[in-house]
């Protein structure tokens, strides 16, 4: 229990685990494969050239919840078992996960990521976007010694992952209502990563393909209430929480699930509620240079009824990931699946 307490501190894990820490045979377990997950990390990252080196590992010796190398152990155990094949598999989707970040910070200009500076602020953009490219690159070279499955999966998730930046960055199409457009970027840039965990885990795991089904389905939209509980932390949370300033993606000019439903009411018919959402409108799209500025724009949208409705909206993607996997056997991965469905949109505070 000592070794659990420490990984706990350390890498932050999300919550659910308290859950597998007290079964006799899981916990051991989780505990072991994650400490060998991380190892493999520091060994994939590692590099005889000293630039890349430090650039690579930058943002895991940040430290992180390893959320994706949890859920890709549990999506084994569902069904199958935790081998070393699942193992290497985890590292893979941390690692795609850990590229994603650095290339994503490059983007939104963000100053922080987990706490630290982002690899831009402290190297530029330059040496950010091709470390990215290199962690993606190790993660590939791992991935194929799996196989040509795991390997199919990893370069369609990557195709997901780069169509939902673009998607992101070109925005909705004309006549596309803005917050659908948006939640099929959060499936590209967020629930097609969490869905392959689910998916390698169970696949190299042994799992029957319905079962396979099933937790692509859960990561798929877990993942969705994932990013959607990120976004509404950015505007209505605190650093400590996210790690990010918060009201980064105002800033930046990023409209998330809060701002679009403000830009909704805005349209709306009813005066009072066009009229309140428009004063804060005023805000966001006013002069967010000045950190006064942006704190007012920050607790004007928290205050505001559309903060309880994002925040809705999370809490059904959570319980459809849970509905996804309600057939599966009653055992103790199945419950911290469920348990981190409901953690995920309880990280306020």
């Amino acid at each position: 229990m000592t070794e659990t307490s420490r990984l706990n501190g350390s890498l932050r894990l999300p919550g659910g685990f308290e859950l597998i820490a007290r079964d006799d045979r899981l916990g051991p377990l989780v505990v072991e494969s994650l400490a060998q997950i991380e190892t493999r990390l520091e060994e994939a990252l590692r590099s005889t050239d000293h630039l890349a080196d430090v650039t690579a590992r930058h943002l895991l010796q940040a430290g992180g919840k390893r959320v994706r190398p949890l859920l890709t152990l549990l999506a084994a155990e569902v069904a199958g078992q935790v081998n070393q094949k699942v193992i290497e598999a985890a590292a893979v989707v941390e690692m795609t996960h850990l590229a994603t970040l650095y290339h994503d910070d490059v983007m939104d200009s963000a100053p922080l990521r987990r706490g630290v500076e982002t690899a831009q602020t402290v190297w530029g953009n330059s040496v950010a976007i091709l470390t990215g490219d290199l962690i993606f690159a190790r993660a590939s070279a791992m991935v194929s010694a799996l196989g040509q499955e795991p390997l199919l999966i990893q370069a369609k998730t990557f195709e997901r992952l780069v169509i939902g930046q673009l998607q992101e960055t070109t925005g909705p199409t004309q006549g596309e209502d803005p917050v659908a457009h948006y939640l099929k970027v959060l499936a590209g840039k967020t629930g097609s990563l969490i869905a392959a965990s689910g998916q390698y885990g169970s696949l190299l795991g042994g799992a029957p393909g319905d079962v396979i089904d099933m937790l692509v389905e859960y990561g798929e939209k877990v993942g969705l209430a994932f990013q959607l509980a990120d976004d509404i932390i950015d505007l209505t949370g605190h650093d400590d929480v996210s790690g990010k300033t918060p009201g980064t993606d105002l800033r930046e000019g990023v409209d998330t699930l809060p701002v679009l439903l403000l830009r909704r009411d805005a349209k709306s018919e009813n005066p009072s509620v066009a009229d309140a959402a428009r004063e804060v409108l005023d805000l966001i799209d006013g002069d967010l240079a000045s950190d006064d500025a942006l704190a007012r724009a920050v607790a004007a949208v928290a205050a505001h009824p559309v903060s309880e409705e994002a925040w809705d909206t999370a809490n059904r993607w959570a319980d459809d990931a849970i509905a996804a996997i309600r057939p599966l056997p009653d055992t103790v991965a199945k419950a911290a699946l469920i348990e981190f469905a409901h953690a995920v949109v309880h990280r306020e505070g």
